[in-house]
């Protein structure tokens, strides 16, 4: 292949980065606006989510253009492949953070019905999966990918755990069960975030080992 065309691979990469770190911040940004109870920083979460679309569009009609146009073949075709399902999974946990930031100002309205503790130990193990996956995509490291898709047991569980506690508290006290059923949405968007940086995981085992191993983990 000509080096431009290299090269283009290398701009594609980078901008699927920079699509990653504004996923990655709007995760850490409204999980700080639900647990400040801060509106407009909520209300920014929302905002930022056309730059997390246009992102989404641009790379996609990149790989579209360097398949037409070079249609490559072995790596490179796993590479441009695997670029529009990373930018899939990408633009739907921009959409979970939008989820979380609506419901935020929902809860905001009304007093808080308990102490956040296992929601942003959830959050945090999410974000950080979707790092590590990235990470792993940049460094074609099936460890680190594999790692990723481990993790997600993690998350499973966290979010199990909060039902049952918020299952206890609606049970109680039936006028907690607006507020409790928002968390309960609020940790399973961020179990899908997890389950779609699981997605981006298993991609770049496909990337570099030419292997799919989506629903053989465990």
């Amino acid at each position: 292949m000509p080096r431009h065309f290299h090269e283009e691979l290398e701009g594609l990469k980078q901008t699927l980065l920079a699509m990653g770190g504004l996923v990655e911040d709007q995760i850490r940004r409204v999980m700080t606006a639900l647990l400040e109870r801060d509106d407009a920083l909520a209300r920014e979460v929302i905002e930022r989510d056309r730059q997390v679309n246009a992102y989404d569009v641009e790379i996609d009609e990149k790989c579209v253009e360097l398949l037409a146009l070079h249609q490559p073949a072995a790596g490179d075709l796993r590479f441009i492949t695997t670029a529009m399902k990373i930018v899939t999974d990408l633009e739907r946990i921009g959409d979970q953070a939008v989820n979380i930031a609506q419901r935020g100002l929902e809860l905001s309205l009304e007093p808080q019905l308990k102490p956040y503790i296992d929601l942003p130990r959830m959050a945090e193990r999410a974000q950080r999966m979707v790092k590590e996956s990235l990470d792993a995509f940049v460094a074609r490291d099936t460890a680190l990918a594999r790692q990723v898709c481990a993790a997600d047991g993690e998350v499973d569980a966290l979010k199990e755990q909060i039902f049952r506690e918020l299952l206890t508290f609606m049970m109680e006290d039936p006028k907690t069960i607006p507020r409790a059923i928002r968390l309960i949405l609020i940790s399973r968007f961020l179990e899908r975030i997890a389950d779609h940086a699981t997605n981006i995981a298993e991609m770049v085992i496909y990337m570099v080992e030419s292997k799919m191993v989506r629903h053989t983990l465990a």
